[in-house]
Order: structure tokens, then sequence, then C-alpha cells
């Protein structure tokens, strides 16, 4: 019986080590904590960086290095990802209602089913973004670049859309006329 005790003890201990190793080399190792607990990752390289379904919940992400990471299922509710390279990144279904994402580069990504309600989208950089099913109610997309972005089934609904700018291939909702919505295209 003494044997068995101890030989779960050692295995706790290995478990315990090797969770704390695990999380002091994750890909948020490098951020450090604000005093209410939210994450500082601003500058970051987090390039290629698994962190599909993290709580993120009003992390500082400011020009990080976010490209190609998966953020699927993410918390990233009012995070600041101002001027943040988000090139390529996996954002499915992401949680970003009231993030601010103004100048962020969102080429490529896929935002697709993403809440961006209220998002700060102002000067984002959108080109080839999939957006599909995204909520977009209330967003500000001011002087946003939409070119070739999939917006189908995306709901604009009171989204700041005047200003923003699209091509020819840039796919909108059903029953969405981007000329009345002061969209300008190249």
């Amino acid at each position: 019986m003494a044997r068995s005790v101890e030989a779960v003890r050692c295995l706790l201990v290995v478990v315990l080590l090797t969770a704390v190793i695990s999380c002091a080399t994750g890909p948020l190792s490098a951020c450090s904590e604000e005093a209410d607990g939210a994450l500082d990752c601003s500058r970051q390289d987090l390039s290629g960086a698994d962190l599909s379904g993290a709580n993120l919940y009003e992390a500082n992400l400011s020009r990080a290095d976010l490209s190609h990471a998966d953020l699927s299922g993410a918390d990233l509710t009012v995070a600041d990802l101002t001027v943040a390279n988000l090139h390529l990144a996996d954002l499915t279904g992401a949680n970003l209602e009231g993030a601010w994402l103004d100048g962020a580069n969102l080429t490529g990504a896929d935002l697709s089913h993403a809440d961006l309600w209220g998002a700060d989208l102002t000067v984002a950089n959108l080109t080839g973004a999939n957006l599909s099913g995204a909520d977009l109610f209330g967003a500000d997309l001011y002087k946003a670049d939409l070119s070739h972005a999939d917006l189908s089934g995306a709901d604009l609904t009171q989204a700041a859309i005047w200003g923003a700018k699209a091509s020819q291939n840039t796919i909108w909702p059903e029953g969405f006329d981007p000329v009345v919505a002061g969209v300008s295209f190249d």
C-alpha cells in the first residue's frame, strides 16, 4: 500500500512539473500580466502560434505579430489588436466583440462566423478576408479595405461602413447595397 501511495505521489509531481514547464514555454509565456489581470502581449511575435480557444479577454495585443496564428474560437472580447498583424490568421468563430482592430492587417484572415459586434475596424486591411457569416452589428469599418473580401451572410446592421474601400470582387450579404452605404470602389 505504501508503495502505491508513493507511486501516485511521484506521478502527481511529474504531472505538475510537466504542466508548469509547458505553461512557461507556451506561446504566451513572453507576455506580462497587467494589474487588472489582463495579458500584455503588445509587440510580441506570436506568428504561427496555436491560441485556439484561448482566453484573451481584454488582452493587449497591439502591434503583435499574429500572422498565420490559430485563434479559432478564442475569446478576444474588448482586446486591443490595434495595428496587429493578423495576416492569414484563423479567427473562425472567435469572439471579438468590442475589440479594437483599427489599422490591423487582416489580409486573407478567416473571420467566418466571428463575433465582431461593435468592433473597431477603422482603416483595417481586410483584403481577401473571409467574413462570411460574421456578426458585424454596429462595427466601425470606416476606411477599411474590403477588396476581394467575402461578406456573404454577414450581419452589417448598423455597421459604419461609409468610406470603406471595396473591389468588384467583394462579396456582399444578400440585399446589401454597398453604394448606398457609402463604399468606394477602386
